[in-house]
């Protein structure tokens, strides 16, 4: 018995079938041509669907033919589930013919539309917790109202790319789940369409998709797409989830109190919380977890892009060796490489800052690193202030993950053990979303049987206290520049 995971990215189609110990059978990835990725005007961010289904049919067949060059058959495959982007608009007439190109998660064009939609959703959103901006599809739907009535009459449903993909392998129209959902104006406290949307904005309900929980079943692959791309139509197709949610569930946090640090240009940090956390500051918001629980999540301006921006390429290698060493440094560093930040404050007007000198390029390099972990464990501590839970093993991802001396100093500053798994990916969460839906009776039991560590990295004791004392003196230079209340 074999999963299946697909993550509709924004560069390609990715396909990974596992077993259901989350060991990896094969794998198939097709990528986008260049002319489905041209920005149509400034801040217009559109894809081509049929460029998506082309690539998708092309993944899945290379997926069962590398199957078989293994020994399996396709209808090993006992489900499927999907992730594709957040916020992301498509529109399908009846027959599920898609109308129009896809509005991305990155087009902006919504601005002015947006501050409409939070108006009228201003207690949907003291309710739930995010406020309305021009990254929402429901903020794109009203664009659409107000420039381009006529194809948005012609719309059927208002869906996301995952629920079209799922629209293409099962038949099944109109069906979506809660995480795809929150940014169309699901109201993932009270399980339901708030009405504000047809009300107060003129879209019609009818026309918004059946919303469930992700890991729940839908139906099974369609004959027409098992011919298109060598599927079983045995296959069940499974309720799937955005991909950072997919990418949070492929690291292995799925139970309450477990978190996920995806180090990348930002720092991303996504947990699992018994309570829905209010952040009245806007820093945090939550998804629904499929078993009731709450999946908040929170996005620093600051990362690993400064590592990138003031060292050599060809340097990081000896830096990274050289930069345990050097710990702990005298020198505090809040490594913002723009002006403004997000999380884990929000200060429009806050820019980096650097508190010492650095004799030479390897101490720089991992004061650089220490000032990563500071902004990390203020993020935590953030949750904690909230109300949220945090573990004592953080799961970790990304390209940051890769360094072993920027582990060990996030492991030391952060005072947690951090896990590193093997194949972190949203094609990975999705197939363990599909485990959810079949062979596992929670997600908290998928993720035990099928996500594998690649390393677990340990704090060292000896450090604990000089790691403290510089964190308080980092969080006062931060609270003294009216960072931090």
């Amino acid at each position: 018995m074999l999963l299946l995971g697909i993550d509709l990215g924004t560069q390609g189609v990715r396909a990974v079938v596992v077993d259901p110990a989350g060991a990896l059978v094969c794998e198939a990835a097709c990528d986008f041509p260049p002319a489905a990725l041209a920005a149509v005007q400034p801040g217009w961010f559109e894809q081509d669907p049929a460029a998506w289904r082309r690539a998708l049919e092309t993944a899945l067949a290379e997926a069962v033919a590398r199957l078989g060059r293994a020994g399996h058959a396709a209808d090993e495959i006992a489900a499927l589930s999907v992730t594709s982007t957040s916020g992301t608009l498509c529109l399908v007439d009846e027959a599920g013919a898609t109308v129009g190109p896809a509005m991305m998660y990155s087009d902006q064009r919504a601005v002015a539309e947006a501050r409409e939609v939070q108006a009228a959703g201003r207690e949907w959103s003291e309710r739930v917790g995010p406020q309305f901006s021009a990254s929402f599809a429901l903020s794109r739907l009203r664009w659409l109202q107000v420039h381009d009535p006529a194809r948005l009459a012609r719309a059927r449903w208002y869906l996301s790319p995952t629920d079209l993909v799922v629209g293409w392998l099962s038949g099944e129209w109109g069906v979506s789940d809660w995480t795809n959902m929150l940014k169309s104006g699901y109201d993932v406290v009270t399980l339901a369409w708030p009405d504000f949307i047809e009300r107060d904005l003129g879209l019609p309900l009818e026309r918004f998709p059946r919303v469930q929980a992700p890991g729940s079943a839908i139906g099974r692959v369609s004959a027409a797409a098992a011919q298109r791309t060598g599927l079983s139509t045995v296959t069940r197709v499974i309720a799937g989830a955005t991909d950072g949610t997919a990418s949070q569930f492929a690291s292995g946090a799925a139970r309450p109190g477990d978190w996920n640090s995806t180090l990348g240009t930002t720092l991303v940090l996504k947990g699992v919380t018994e309570a829905l956390l209010r952040d009245p500051q806007g820093r945090l918001y939550c998804h629904r977890h499929p078993e009731g629980y709450w999946l908040p999540g929170g996005a620093s301006s600051t990362g690993a892009d400064c590592l990138a921006q003031r060292f050599a390429v060809e340097r990081l290698d000896a830096l990274n060796a050289a930069a345990l060493g050097c710990c702990p440094t005298d020198v505090l560093i809040y490594p913002l490489m723009r002006v403004g930040e997000r999380f884990p404050f929000v200060a429009p007007q806050a820019t980096g800052f650097v508190l010492g000198e650095c004799p030479d390029e390897a101490t720089s390099f991992a004061a650089h690193l220490e000032g990563i972990a500071y902004v990390e464990r203020l993020a935590y501590d953030t949750v904690l202030a909230l109300g949220g839970e945090v573990g004592d093993a953080l799961y970790v991802a990304g390209g940051g993950a890769r360094s072993s001396a920027g582990l060990q100093v996030r492991a030391d500053v952060l005072g947690r053990c951090l896990r590193v798994p093997e194949v972190p990916s949203g094609a990975m969460g999705a197939a363990i979303l599909a485990a959810r839906g079949t062979l596992y009776s929670s997600l908290a039991e998928a993720t035990a049987q099928m996500v594998r560590y690649a390393r677990t990295v340990e704090p060292r004791p000896t450090l604990r206290s000089a790691y403290t004392e510089r964190y308080e003196r980092f969080v006062a230079a931060c609270r003294s520049r009216g960072y931090l209340e």
